[in-house]
């Protein structure tokens, strides 16, 4: 196959810039592909500027080549394709390595290698698109984060106020400061999610921001609604919420990328958005909001209705088995399930539950330490891994520890079970917002119920301790020999990521 105008002039840039490896990552503006350069004295200014097509050099923060509209957003995917990743995103070194490693050091190995080997398995169509869904939330964690803990700060202010442990116009003025910094990001979540979701379906970021915020229906006369067809009613502000956007996103991203097959470089940056959104906005209006908000509050009013129905034995069922989900990546389509959750019941019921799989880790790995002391080379990789894992980063034990020996894999399981069947059996546990997960997600655990979260923690890390204790530590973890392990296929593959509940 000929090589296009786009992957000439890719290929051109990196060849002048000092390759792909003297490259951080690459982004593009309306006329210009950004680089963010490692090494400068590595970059050949002359030979840039002699590249057919490119109409100039601007050097500042990054290296900017301009290239003019339109081919500016050809070339720029281009070059992230070659790397292998999105727009934006770090382009990944080879890893280095080290003749001693600490024990933490060891176990993040170990769990990068199986984990490597376990994603190479599964590397379907169908696990790679839940993969984009969960990178669409992966950058707002922290927000959800900081936004989370302000929210439920302000909740138990505004609880004591409400019985009078608290008084004063201070305080009332402090709970509506502390609320109105938490509604910075739920009050225009779908418009975060969308420009996050543009940037991972290969759409123009600002227009699927725009995409998202047609679902407020900010410009719609309350005099004059608008009719929900499928229903015979009137639409409603929100409705399809974040499952909306990400749909409506991702057709934008296909609309976008055939209009550039045809349309002049010349005029693309006036005809592309302005098609783009008129179409999709139409869309998304009369078609894509009826269709969302009918799947979305099914979604959550049945997982609502298990939770209530099935009480500890539903709790048992999704902590048991929300290992196996993120051994096989399919815990990625729930984090969408999360947010629309938390944006229609102000909380999620589901990740206090899943995150009991983590702490049946935590007992599991406790037991092992206990029963397989002459092991040394597991018992460093154990402590080394049982702090993180204790914060809710369950990788290092899940990847290094429980899964190669196998059974206590099992046994982790059942004590993640008998967590969730406890936190199902108060009922009512719910998180405020997505992100962190073991000890960490105390602040963000609604209605006062941080008790009732913490009961399930201790219930799995003693379920995950006796339950492996008794039957699962095989008798070659106990002599003193190193835990089996196999080398990835593809070692540059291997990346850990951070929260084994939300991703």
């Amino acid at each position: 196959m000929a090589e296009t105008k786009e992957q000439r002039l890719a290929r051109e840039i990196y060849a002048q810039v000092g390759g792909m490896g003297n490259v951080n990552k690459v982004i593009h503006c309306m006329t210009r592909v950004r680089m963010d350069i490692k090494d400068n004295a590595s970059v050949n200014l002359d030979g840039l500027k002699k590249i057919d097509g490119v109409l100039g050099i601007v050097e500042d923060d990054t290296l900017q080549v301009v290239l003019g509209p339109g081919i500016v957003n050809k070339v720029a995917n281009e070059m992230v394709g070659m790397a292998g990743v999105r727009l934006g995103e770090i382009i990944p070194m080879k890893p280095s390595t080290s003749a001693a490693l600490s024990g933490r050091e060891e176990a993040e190995r170990k769990a990068a290698i199986t984990k490597a080997n376990q994603k190479n398995k599964n590397n379907t169509p169908f696990k790679r698109a839940l993969k984009s869904i969960a990178n669409i939330f992966v950058p707002l964690i922290p927000a959800f984060v900081g936004a989370g803990i302000i929210g439920g700060i302000a909740s138990v202010m505004q609880n004591m106020l409400t019985a009078g442990s608290l008084s004063g116009e201070s305080w009332v003025t402090l709970v509506v400061v502390l609320n109105i910094i938490k509604s910075g990001l739920f009050a225009y979540l779908n418009i975060y999610v969308g420009i996050n979701a543009a940037k991972v379906f290969g759409a123009t970021e600002g227009l699927g921001g725009v995409v998202a915020g047609i679902i407020y229906l900010t410009g719609m006369n309350p005099e004059l609604p608008l009719p929900n067809v499928f229903t015979g009613g009137n639409l409603v502000a929100g409705q399809g919420g974040i499952i909306g956007v990400i749909f409506a996103v991702f057709l934008l991203s296909i609309v976008e990328k055939w209009l550039r097959k045809f349309i002049p470089d010349s005029i693309d940056v006036i005809v592309t958005p302005t098609i783009s959104l008129l179409l999709i906005g139409i869309l998304t209006i009369f078609l894509i909001m009826p269709i969302a908000g009918v799947i979305s509050s099914s979604l959550v009013g049945a997982i609502t209705w298990v939770l209530n129905v099935g009480g500890a034995f539903a709790g048992f069922v999704l902590g048991a088995t929300f290992l196996p989900m993120v051994m096989f990546g399919l815990h990625q389509i729930l984090t969408p399930i999360h947010i629309e959750m938390i944006s229609t019941q102000g909380m999620t019921l589901l990740l206090p539950i899943l995150a009991m799989a983590g702490a049946g880790q935590v007992g599991a790995a406790l037991a092992l330490w206990v029963k397989c002391r002459k092991n040394k080379q597991l018992t460093n990789m154990i402590k080394g891994a049982l702090p993180v894992g204790i914060l809710g980063i369950g990788e290092p034990l899940i990847y290094a520890v429980t899964l190669p020996l196998g059974r206590p894999f099992i046994t982790a399981c059942i004590g993640g079970g008998i967590g969730g069947a406890v936190i199902g059996a108060i009922g009512g546990v719910g998180a405020t917002a997505i992100g962190p997960s073991g000890v960490a997600l105390l602040p963000l655990i609604s209605n006062n119920l941080w008790w009732g979260y913490a009961l399930g923690l201790v219930a799995a890390y003693a379920g995950g301790f006796v339950a492996t204790f008794l039957f699962g530590v095989p008798e070659e973890a106990m002599e003193p020999s190193e835990l089996p392990s196999s080398e990835p296929a593809n070692p540059e593959m291997v990346d850990l990521e951070e929260s084994s509940v939300v991703r």
